[in-house]
């Protein structure tokens, strides 16, 4: 093959690799010469190239080297710059350029480095790796890698949300091992300081609150805020407050807006501390809807925080918006009693899943003999996680369709002797049938999207109707586990169904109609009265929002700036005050009192056929023109949160706790962090942004 000469490199021709080390060294060659193009040969038997005239191109070693002869027929390479020697040719062998462009891309030349980055913008990609095509003899590099300048700027921002998306340590950056690692990944990076990663988690977080903040003035309703309280190991708490609401284009958010260190958290001012201290962070002043908190409050912290609602929002209910209970937490508290009142019996198929599932030869034998016993079941034996209870479930139910395969078990397997008896079946079967709709409730919870709230009345008052008939069951089994149920459950109906009961009346497939057949099953000849309650508290809201002034935010001001727009009466006649719009006015004052209100007209037109697939908030959105006061007061509703913690803790029996490290930081470090990673997350796409179409039953 063809000698190449100091002053020429061919590119054009074939380049073989005859191990890794080779094959890495091409790719940092092509660092150098992005420009280059490398040809692929798939015939691998050619030894000799072709005697044909290839075109030729100056490689760019030859900038940056200079070629000497030191003695008879030996010659070597000089680096311009640092005046260090390399091989180059001894008789006819000639080294040729890969280790000189190697020199060069080790960043020892200052010259070489400040040339490339003039030349080459940052790119903030991956490098594209180079392919290879493999053939019996030779593999054939195939692309080239293109050429990424350093930006210390890039990599500290890139760090700073390392460290917030992954709840890594902010002493990481200190820690030997990573900064050996990052040492030898780019020894250019002068490697930040613990201070220095604070600061920038901090800017991450201050950057993305001020995009949030924008989309929460523009919001044309008012934001619902739920409180969660996670306590810690140095007696102080934090709580996490979020805020949904509906923006201009009609979709639900929810966005963590604050974590606050309370110092006191078991005092009767704690949950009011929190609500007032958003709303100033937020300048949400007038714009609070409801609160929802994951706990019930005593009678003193209930009326701090009632104050404070009739004080933020003296136009809506004089603070009467109020959950106190979160829903998740309260269909965990049941599980947990319920399987506590038979903690026997779920011990037993606990020990009997565990049995097969500990062993591999067990477990081929009990699918063996479920494949001749001819079991239908489809579901999988697996031993629960004690922290997540939906787990448990899954666990009894499968056992449950799994028990013929139990209960013949001990005939291949004679070691397994804990059968449960034809009773204890009975007894699992009864309890998942009574588990089942709070599971169902609760997956509700955890679907992408955030559900309103008019999706869990539907739930929530069967399951109030079930539990109050079984707890009066002749059953001694039945009414001894759903007696302790109802008796929480009841805590939470009486706590919600007022806002589920008016949320309900927003969605057009059942208005009031609903609550009067669920009440009327429910408190049976008492319902009149209840069925009143949020008859005159619907009434009362809508009269309420149509004292409200008009908010000037970006769904409205087209309205406004349209109607001021027009063209004025050349004659100034209705600036003047005598023409057309005292007419409007007069026209409102003598018709109001003789047409129906917009609430009216909505309750009494006829009901929309119930399909599974329903964006209520979309109808709202259509006929917004047609009702512009309820369709405001409408999404405020649809829009009141049920569940005060995030999709991925719907099922813990566990209650989150704050850990030892971030109570050794600043509260508004801890803040940053927690929130950053919230907001990074939905921008991702790890959250969900749109709302979500729930099924309900027909």
């Amino acid at each position: 093959m063809e000698v190449e000469s100091p002053n020429e490199i061919m590119n054009n021709e074939l380049v073989p690799v005859e191990d890794t080390q080779s094959m890495e060294t091409e790719m940092q060659l092509d660092l150098l010469e992005p420009e280059a193009n490398h040809l692929v040969e798939l015939t691998p038997n050619i030894v000799e190239p072709q005697p044909t005239k290839r075109r030729k191109k100056k490689s760019v070693v030859w900038e940056h080297f200079t070629i000497e002869t030191v003695g008879a027929g030996c010659r070597r390479a000089y680096c311009k710059q640092c005046k260090q020697s390399f091989a180059y040719s001894t008789g006819n062998k000639v080294a040729g350029t890969s280790h000189l462009k190697r020199h060069i891309a080790k960043g020892t030349c200052p010259v070489v480095l400040r040339n490339q980055e003039r030349n080459n913008p940052p790119y903030s990609a991956p490098p594209k790796m180079s392919s290879f095509t493999d053939t019996p003899k030779r593999r054939y590099r195939t692309a080239s890698v293109p050429y990424l300048s350093f930006d210390a700027d890039r990599c500290r921002h890139e760090i700073a949300r390392m460290i917030i998306m992954h709840d890594y340590p902010l002493h990481m950056v200190e820690h030997p091992g990573f900064m050996a690692f990052v040492q030898n990944l780019q020894p250019r990076f002068d490697m930040v300081s613990f201070n220095t990663v604070q600061g920038d988690c901090v800017a991450t977080y201050l950057r993305e609150k001020a995009s949030i903040q924008r989309v929460i003035e523009g919001i044309p309703g008012r934001i619902c805020l739920t409180l969660d309280l996670w306590p810690s190991s140095r007696t102080v708490g934090y709580m996490f407050v979020s805020g949904q609401f509906i923006d201009s284009e009609w979709k639900m958010h929810r966005k963590l807006l604050n974590v606050i260190m309370e110092p006191y958290p078991e005092s009767a001012t704690a949950f009011s501390h929190s609500v007032a201290a958003c709303l100033s962070d937020w300048n949400m002043d007038g714009k609070l809807f409801s609160v929802t908190i994951n706990q019930p409050l005593n009678d003193t912290a209930t009326d701090n925080m009632r104050a404070l609602l009739s004080v933020k929002n003296p136009l809506v209910l004089d603070g009467q918006l109020l959950v106190g209970n979160c829903l998740a937490r309260s269909l965990s508290k049941i599980f947990e009693d319920a399987v506590i009142s038979v903690d026997g019996l779920v011990k037993m198929i606990r020990d009997s899943v565990k049995y097969v599932k500990t062993s591999e030869s067990r477990e081929e034998k009990f699918i063996e003999l479920k494949q001749q016993l001819q079991v239908p079941s489809s579901k999988t034996l697996a031993i629960d996680d004690q922290t997540r209870w939906n787990t448990t479930y899954e666990m009894l139910l499968a056992a449950w369709e799994l028990k013929e395969v139990f209960s013949c078990l001990d005939t291949m397997d004679p070691d397994y002797k804990d059968t449960p008896t034809e009773e204890n079946w009975k007894q699992v079967e009864i309890l998942c049938t009574y588990l089942k709709p709070l599971f169902d409730t609760a997956n509700l919870l955890t679907t992408a999207g955030s559900p309103t709230t008019n999706t869990f009345f539907h739930e929530a008052w069967k399951i109030q109707l079930e539990l109050v008939r079984a707890a009066s069951s002749e059953d001694p089994f039945v009414s001894t586990l759903t007696k302790s149920m109802q008796e929480n459950f009841d805590k939470y109906w009486k706590s919600s169904c007022f806002i589920l009961a008016i949320a309900v009346v927003m969605d057009p497939r059942f208005k009031l109609k609903l609550v009067e057949f669920s009440f009327s099953k429910i408190y049976g000849d008492d319902s009149a009265s209840y069925v009143k309650i949020v008859d005159d508290g619907i009434h009362e809201l809508f009269n309420e929002y149509i004292a409200l002034p008009l908010p000037l935010t970006p769904a409205y001001t087209e309205v406004v700036n349209g109607q001021s727009g027009k063209p004025q009466d050349p004659q100034g006649v209705v600036s003047n005050g005598v023409g057309l719009t005292d007419f409007d006015v007069y026209m409102m004052e003598t018709t109001s009192q003789l047409s129906k209100s917009e609430l009216d007209q909505y309750l009494e037109e006829s009901l929309l056929p119930r399909v599974h697939e329903f964006d209520v908030v979309g109808w709202w959105k259509v006929n917004r023109m047609k009702y512009p006061t309820l369709s405001k007061m409408a999404c405020d509703i649809l829009s009141i949160p049920v569940c005060t913690v995030p999709a991925g803790s719907v099922f813990d029996t566990v209650r989150k706790e704050m850990d030892s490290y971030r109570c050794s930081l600043r509260p508004e470090t801890v803040e940053a962090l927690i929130c950053a990673k919230d907001w990074l997350q939905t921008e991702t796409g790890e959250a969900p942004k749109a709302p979500v179409k729930v099924e309900v039953p027909i």
